[in-house]
């Protein structure tokens, strides 16, 4: 075999039928999609991230390089991780857990660490919602020991938090969000503060705002509360980031009801349940809280009553339902 030879059959290999404008499309959408995530309505998220990741198996079919073949598994295991929240979101666990294992998959096939400690963080945060707490402990770590110095790890270490504040202990509880608010510092500011996949600081006073209320530290509970709701507010009005102040609205009612103001407790719980995007599994997690300071203080008045009906019905979607509703009860 000549030189030449050698030469054909090397550009034979590192020639490819995607061109490089395709696959920036594909990058720029699922940046998109992942910056829609907080707004868009959750049946319009599906259909075009599940029509996008069908549209990579496609390009797969194609003569790719090397690098190209790794980019397509990259963007496929971010559009498959926002498919996976969106489907929890709308209480389909078994769709859900299903859609994480197959990002799982694309991120250590395309060895990209931070994809695979975001199908960990999707781990604690389904253990959380289903009251596994020890569970959710395990998937930080995990999460953490697969992609130390990203910021995953600040998500990481706040949804350990959260667990430790459901279990009581209030020292564990401020370690992870030391350790979360220090990583936090240490890394540059995001360029993009819609994006799903990126934690601020915003995002992080959020996490410790729902610790805060499950240790009953109401002053600083009701402090990050209004800040999330103050930064999640367009100046016109429009709320950015409707899932955050939902739960921030959530806070508010328990540390109202805490304060003996049931009317106002009631309007904060009602307030977050009309949203028209929201998270039900997580929405209800905390809503429980305040459903059980309500039936705590005021069992007998109707206004609790009422409040107990409309989550309730929030509370009918699959899968969600029967390990929380044992957890409330214990």
């Amino acid at each position: 075999m000549t030189g030449m030879d050698t030469l054909e059959l090397v550009s034979r290999l590192q020639r490819s039928d995607l061109d490089e404008a395709t696959l920036n499309g594909l990058r720029i959408t699922a940046d998109r999609l992942c910056s829609e995530y907080p707004f868009l309505p959750s049946d319009q998220l599906l259909i075009e991230g599940r029509a996008w990741l069908r549209r990579t198996t496609t390009f797969r079919g194609q003569r790719l390089t090397l690098a190209q073949h790794r980019e397509i598994l990259v963007q496929a295991g971010w559009i498959a991780l926002l498919i996976g929240c969106v489907e929890y979101d709308t209480g389909d666990r078994q769709a859900a857990e299903t859609t994480r294992q197959a990002a799982l998959s694309l991120g250590t096939e395309a060895d990209h660490a931070q994809i695979a400690a975001w199908a960990h963080e999707m781990r604690a945060w389904i253990a959380l919602t289903t009251g596994d707490y020890h569970g959710v402990v395990a998937a930080a770590r995990a999460g953490t020991e697969a992609a130390p110095h990203s910021g995953v790890t600040v998500q990481l270490a706040a949804q350990e938090a959260k667990a430790w504040a459901r279990i009581g202990d209030r020292r564990q509880t401020e370690v992870a969000l030391d350790r979360g608010r220090r990583l936090l510092d240490s890394m540059p500011y995001p360029e993009n503060l819609d994006h799903h996949f990126v934690v601020d600081p915003t995002k992080f006073d959020f996490y410790a705002m729902d610790c805060y209320r499950m240790l009953a530290d109401d002053k600083i509970a009701e402090t990050l509360a209004d800040e999330v709701i103050h930064a999640s507010t367009d100046f016109d009005g429009t709320e950015r980031a409707p899932m955050r102040m939902a739960e921030a609205r959530v806070t508010l009612g328990v540390v109202a009801a805490r304060q003996g103001e049931l009317e106002q407790a009631i309007d904060h719980g009602k307030h977050a349940l009309i949203g028209k995007r929201k998270s039900v599994p997580s929405l209800v997690m905390v809503s429980r809280d305040l459903a059980k300071a309500l039936k705590d203080r005021y069992p007998n008045e109707p206004a609790t009553s009422s409040y107990l009906d409309e989550l309730a019905t929030i509370s009918q979607v699959p899968d969600l339902g029967r390990r929380q509703a044992a957890n409330t009860q214990q």
